[in-house]
């Protein structure tokens, strides 16, 4: 008998670890086995196994939940047992060139890494084929999978033959792109019921820029510092600016102001006209 910490009395009880009068088909707890190998699952399907003479190995084995197993072996130790229903397997494919990272190869059901990066090419053609033939019916759901893919590769593009005649604005492009996406976002949703989020309208000004493209690429070639210059450049504002005001009419069912659309989008594909007919850069370095 001891006391606690307010001097009273304290008993001490150990129970037994065995009761001597259970039954005889009682069995003691039995913390390790002596036997063959078993397994027993852990919380997310590893086997614990248990080699003989006592040596236990930790494995992944085949976890049996409701009659369905997951077959794989990376035991240590030892190897799980299989259980009994259908079971789901699965494979590592071998490993090939670099440019199977593009496809679905790699480990079985991956997806493509374009896919995952929201690259579509069928989609980039069909939105860049509905630009270049604006006279045709646009679908009002055309951009219900915006991506930005399509207009970074023509943005890209339209820098890069700039570029090759001498006209180095990749500055430029981005600046007026940047101010030229917010300054619609905000008045498209102002003008519309419905609205449009920013994504969507640097999508589509992005999309509607392919025919300025064809203009930048024509620049080195020829100059455009003259008459030919000049028509290009008009014609194509009149094809993007056409093209832009036509998918945000349709997508945001404006059909009565495409006018009041079209006035400060043919605005911003003016200045991307400028930037491609003059040296802006080099102005602005003297």
């Amino acid at each position: 008998m001891s006391q606690n910490y307010y001097g009273q009395p304290q008993h001490h009880q150990q129970p037994p670890l065995h009761d001597p009068n259970a039954g005889a088909g009682a069995t003691p707890l039995a913390f390790y086995s002596a036997g063959p190998s078993t397994t027993t699952h852990g919380f997310y399907g590893t086997g614990l196994v248990n080699t003989p003479g006592g040596g236990g190995g930790v494995g992944v084995g085949n976890a049996g939940m409701d009659g369905a197993s997951v077959s794989g072996n990376m035991s240590t130790g030892g190897g799980g047992t299989a259980a009994d229903g259908a079971g789901y397997s699965g494979s590592i494919v071998a490993q090939g060139p670099w440019w199977t990272a593009f496809g679905p190869g790699g480990v079985e059901g991956e997806l493509p890494l374009l896919e995952e990066l929201g690259i579509n090419f069928s989609h980039i053609r069909v939105k860049s084929m509905t630009v270049l033939n604006p006279l045709q019916k646009v679908d009002e759901h055309i951009m219900d999978d915006a991506d930005m893919a399509g207009p970074i590769i023509f943005c890209f593009s339209f820098a890069t033959f700039l570029l090759l005649s001498g006209k180095p604005q990749f500055g430029f492009i981005y600046g007026v792109g940047l101010v030229g996406s917010a300054s619609m976002y905000f008045l498209l949703n102002a003008m519309s019921e419905a609205g449009i989020d920013a994504y969507r309208v640097a999508s589509v000004l992005g999309y509607c820029l392919l025919p300025m493209v064809g203009v930048s690429a024509l620049s080195v070639l020829v100059t455009l510092d003259g008459s030919l210059g000049y028509f290009l450049s008009i014609l194509s504002i009149l094809w993007c600016t056409y093209a832009a005001s036509g998918i945000f009419v349709a997508v945001l069912r404006m059909s009565d102001q495409r006018l009041l659309v079209a006035y400060p989008v043919g605005l911003l594909y003016g200045c991307f006209a400028l930037l491609s007919v003059f040296n802006v850069a080099g102005v602005t370095g003297r």
